[in-house]
């Protein structure tokens, strides 16, 4: 099989991308009549129930949210390249199979204004690598927007335009969410204005294997699948319950064609709210961990293990040294609930994880040996650590001689520039022999733009050899240094 003939196969979409999903015919076995009179009830009862059910409208809903719904464009720069790469994010935006162009592209999308001030949600794979976002409101007004940060692990960003009394959306509870709702997407598709489209919650707590492709270690998919269409563009739009309140970003299709065709998948607002809060406060997502492999239980799993039902998240090995082991969680254990939260499939477990900082401290609820038992577990961050860390990893911190953190959004605007990260500490390293002082401003490591912390570890990570390294001084001045790792 060609590498064309199996990547138009799998055709897998992320709302910046397709996914191939096979639908299996559901069969059933015919029920046993029901007497006369018992189905006269039957019929009654659900008429009944019908009859008090709330007429659909969704003019209200429509109005709330599409002032709140922006159109994204994304100026991304590429060097292009002979060899054409299968990205499923870029294929959905530029099309598939097209090959690159050399100089700017610009990608476009959706995002979700969530506060009057300013803030706006959207997908991280809206914004990757883009050097200038813009934003269009649905009154047509545009900003330049200032990428505050991204989770590439969820699929989600923060920006911020300058205005102060902005249309926004309330932040539903997705929990509360249940199949069969109505539910309304709202987006830019095809480069169109606000478009909203209805359909009913068809599933939760969807796993798609998406982030991981793209090579998420700590992806989290626990997607809203829905039957409301959503097609290119659509991508870091609203999904909005009937109240009128975000309880999605819509993310993903199931698609073969690239086109809406069934089913689409949006991130819970509860697992984003986390995150929001996360990416507005530090920059980055400071992701507590439990430190165990997980797998869902199937018939076959608990007929191999022994397990007495299906319900619960089943462990099949616990990392030494982690959180779990340290609290005395075991390899074959079945945990059922977090923090009184039940967990029945890994995505589930996965969400509500998320939630917490490192250093805080869940009750683990799960049955080993057929006993209930509850354990009061510490998360840890993926270093080992409880507390939550400001500053570049250690191997970095120590090649650069320098511990760097975050910029706050007021000095960006006092030193007009976009993204950037300072030099908080210098200390005997390749930063101070090239007399890159304290207090630098690094806003570009190989034209690349530093939007955090995470951008620089991503940065320098395995690089070996020349860098550039381009910021601006305390007093403003744009100053570009070459150094050299040798890692």
């Amino acid at each position: 099989m060609t590498v064309k003939k199996g990547i138009s196969i799998l055709a897998i979409a992320i709302v910046g991308g397709l996914v191939a999903l096979g639908l299996n015919k559901l069969m059933t076995k015919e029920a046993a009549p029901q007497s006369f009179q018992e189905h006269q009830s039957a019929k009654f009862t659900l008429a009944e129930k019908l009859s008090d059910a709330p007429q659909l409208d969704f003019v209200s809903v429509a109005e709330v949210s599409t002032p709140s719904v922006v159109h994204i464009k994304s100026t991304i720069s590429t060097n292009g390249s002979n060899q054409q790469q299968f990205n499923p994010f870029e294929d959905f935006f530029n099309g598939p199979m097209f090959p690159q162009q050399r100089g700017p592209q610009v990608a476009t999308g959706s995002g979700v204004i969530i506060k009057k001030d300013g803030y706006i949600v959207t997908n991280n794979h809206v914004v990757d690598g883009a050097s200038k976002v813009e934003v269009v409101l649905d009154d047509k007004r545009e900003y330049v927007a200032e990428i505050l940060g991204t989770d590439p692990e969820t699929d989600l960003a923060l920006l911020k335009i300058e205005d102060d009394n902005l249309p926004f959306l309330n932040l539903g509870n997705s929990d509360e969410l249940k199949v069969g709702e109505w539910v309304v997407a709202v987006g830019n598709p095809f480069n169109l204005t606000s478009t909203v489209t209805a359909g009913i919650v068809s599933a939760k707590g969807r796993n798609i294997n998406l982030l991981r492709q793209k090579g998420g270690e700590y992806a989290i998919e626990n997607f809203i699948q829905t039957d409301a269409a959503v097609n290119p563009g659509n991508s870091g739009g609203a999904l909005v319950n009937t109240s009128g309140e975000l309880i999605g970003i819509n993310t993903a299709i199931a698609s073969q064609t690239g086109s809406y065709s069934g089913y689409s998948f949006a991130i819970p607002i509860n697992l984003a709210k986390k995150i929001i809060k996360d990416l507005s406060d530090y920059g980055e997502v400071k992701r507590a961990i439990l430190g165990v492999r997980i797998q869902d239980i199937t018939q076959e799993l608990a007929d191999e293990k022994g397990l007495k039902g299906l319900s619960g998240v089943y462990i099949p090995n616990v990392s030494e040294g982690g959180a779990a082991d340290k609290a005395g969680i075991k390899d074959g254990d079945v945990i059922t609930q977090i923090n009184g939260v039940v967990v029945d499939k890994s995505s589930v477990l996965q969400e509500q994880i998320s939630k917490y900082h490192p250093g805080d401290k869940v009750t683990v609820t799960l049955i080993r040996d057929g006993k209930t038992k509850e354990i009061v577990t510490t998360l840890l961050s993926k270093e080992g650590n409880k507390e939550i860390n400001t500053t570049i990893a250690r191997e970095e911190k120590k090649v650069l001689g320098a511990e760097i953190e975050n910029l706050s959004r007021d000095e960006r605007l006092e030193l007009k520039i976009r993204n950037g990260v300072k030099i908080a500490k210098l200390g005997n390293g390749e930063l101070k022999k090239k007399g890159i002082p304290a207090g630098f401003v690094i806003t570009h490591i190989d034209k690349t733009p530093m939007h955090t912390t995470q951008d620089v570890e991503r940065a320098l990570k395995d690089k070996d050899g020349a860098v550039l390294i381009e910021g601006v001084t305390n007093s403003g001045e744009k100053e570009a240094y070459a150094i050299r790792l040798d890692k």
